[in-house]
């Protein structure tokens, strides 16, 4: 049996995730996700899909992040019913999730349009609402590690652990049966095995083809055991507190936070010196805090690792954006978490917008950070960057502990994928920067696997030993587009070297010079 396989997003790109499998007169959609990073991508999240979403007959979800998730509201907007098959932890963290997307959206619509009105500009909508969310969980069937699920005739479905947050999972397909059928594994994200409060990455063995992640793999992380990561945290600590200003943790609000949370109250038992008033500042992770402790538990511990988050004295759950300005007044040594985690949205763009400037204040970055992102311009070492519209220098320290990612680095996929072997096809390679993409095919195909790297909206013929391209329809962005900086970067950068050359000019009239010449720049020819 031959199937199509399109990759509608996380091609050439880390965000967005959307796959559409066609076989056997079945369309089923494995992921949903939103794109994050250069407004170019983003773009696409108000666009129409390129696929009928009434035409679907089932939806396999890997997890709940938002680049996996975060568009399952929009599908049904446009006419999706059918399942949503997932994990019931993923199911719950969706819940609050999708709500809080959602809330962003309509929040962020109405500033928008106000802006707009001012400006003479039509109104906008926002991708989904609340209500759209609440049809959505109606939809959510739940699938159980392990079990083979019936999808729909002729197709099998397995979830199999996959190590990188609550409810994650690695699904298994499968077309018809016997030598006829066909057998993929779709990776979702991939764990290390080694993050202490998450299962060891499972999967089933001999398989046809395989589409794996490579966020990372480019690169070899320090992903370091519990006690090396919470003494390196200790000592990012250390060095905050001597700066004589607060701690700013970026956070992404599901796993991210609640780890960290537990982290640092560890360090603050162990060295007293250190402790410090922690600021739990996003009301989505607050909400994903009571999935993990009703969720949490880990089969390879025995043991729900989150119960410790009931009695945090220390711990200050701020759910109203009054409790959030209340930060403003104070001073000296504490701790805020705020989400988002790549400094895209979020109550984070606030702290950073009031805090970023003053070089007493430790800024931590403990993710992966898209291209196109604030996160990763802050990273990049960037002198100023412009938040919500405005210029604000960067005067604070950036610090990044890489050891928190929820992602296995170059090494844990391949041997992640040595333990599914033999495969008997390829190894499609999808969720990753350009860099990370090339080095994970040259790796595995020095490996003896034959890798072929997903394109955006490029369909692909499989049968049970290739994949092959067929002729493309038009993808919606160019080939290179989707990581590479867009105008909007260039004109913020622009923006801010002006205002740097403008400084630096001895006398007014030298600064009236400049401007003069660039203006002549913007007359008609």
């Amino acid at each position: 049996m031959n199937a199509e396989l399109t990759f509608h997003g996380a091609a050439e790109c880390v965000t967005g995730s959307c796959m559409l499998l066609e076989a056997a007169g079945r369309r089923i959609l494995i992921d949903c996700g939103m794109f994050q990073g250069p407004k170019t991508l983003k773009a696409l999240n108000y666009e129409p899909f390129p696929f009928a979403a009434d035409s679907l007959d089932a939806v396999l979800l890997t997890h709940a992040h938002i680049d996996h998730s975060g568009l399952l509201p929009k599908l049904v907007r446009a006419g999706y019913r059918g399942p949503i098959f997932t994990t019931r932890g993923t199911r719950d963290l969706c819940e609050v999730m999708l709500a809080d997307s959602a809330s962003i959206q309509e929040s962020e619509v109405r500033h928008l349009n106000r802006r707009n009105a001012q400006r003479g500009l039509g109104p906008v909508e926002p991708i989904y609402t609340s209500r759209d969310v609440e049809n959505t969980l109606r939809l959510f069937e739940r699938a159980k590690f392990g079990e083979s699920t019936p999808i729909i005739e002729g197709v099998q479905a397995t979830w199999w652990p996959a190590g990188h947050l609550l409810g994650a999972a690695s699904i298994q397909v499968q077309v018809g049966e016997g030598a006829e059928g066909l057998n993929l594994l779709f990776s979702g994200d991939i764990g290390s095995g080694r993050q202490p409060f998450l299962p060891h990455p499972d999967g089933p063995v001999g398989v046809d083809h395989v589409i794996l992640e490579s966020t990372y793999g480019d690169r070899e992380r320090i992903d370091l055991e519990l006690v090396a990561r919470r003494r390196a945290l200790a000592e990012e600590l250390r060095q905050a507190r001597a700066a004589g200003g607060p701690l700013l943790l970026p956070t992404f609000a599901v796993g991210r936070a609640q780890e960290l949370i537990l982290d640092l109250l560890a360090v603050m038992e162990a060295e007293p010196d250190l402790a410090a008033d922690i600021f739990l500042d996003s009301p989505l992770a607050i909400e994903a805090t009571e999935v993990f402790l009703r969720r949490g538990w880990n089969p390879d511990t025995g043991e729900n690792p989150f119960e410790l988050l009931r009695q945090a004295t220390r711990l200050h759950h701020l759910m109203r954006p009054q409790e959030s300005d209340r930060l403003e007044r104070l001073s000296g040594w504490h701790i805020i978490l705020a989400g988002s985690g790549m400094c895209d949205a979020g109550r984070i763009r606030r702290h950073l917008k009031r805090l970023l400037w003053r070089k007493e204040v430790t800024v931590l970055m403990t993710g992966f950070m898209a291209a196109g992102t604030l996160g990763r311009m802050l990273v990049e070492s960037r002198s100023a960057v412009r938040i919500q519209g405005e210029e604000v220098r960067v005067g604070a320290r950036i610090r990044n502990l890489d050891c928190y990612s929820g992602h296995g680095d170059a090494t844990d996929l391949a041997a992640w994928l040595k333990a599914r072997s033999p495969v008997g096809g390829t190894v499609l390679l999808d969720h990753g920067e350009p860099g990370a993409l090339a080095a994970m095919a040259t790796r595995l195909a020095d490996e003896g696997y034959r890798p072929v790297t997903a394109l955006l909206d490029q369909t692909y013929l499989l049968t049970r030993t290739s994949a092959e391209p067929l002729p493309s329809t038009g993808a919606r962005l160019a080939p290179g587009r989707a990581t590479r900086p867009d105008w909007h970067n260039d004109r913020s950068a622009f923006l801010v070297a002006l205002n740097e050359r403008l400084q630096a000019l001895p006398n007014d009239a030298a600064r009236a010079r400049l401007v003069e010449r660039l203006s002549g720049v913007l007359e008609p020819a």
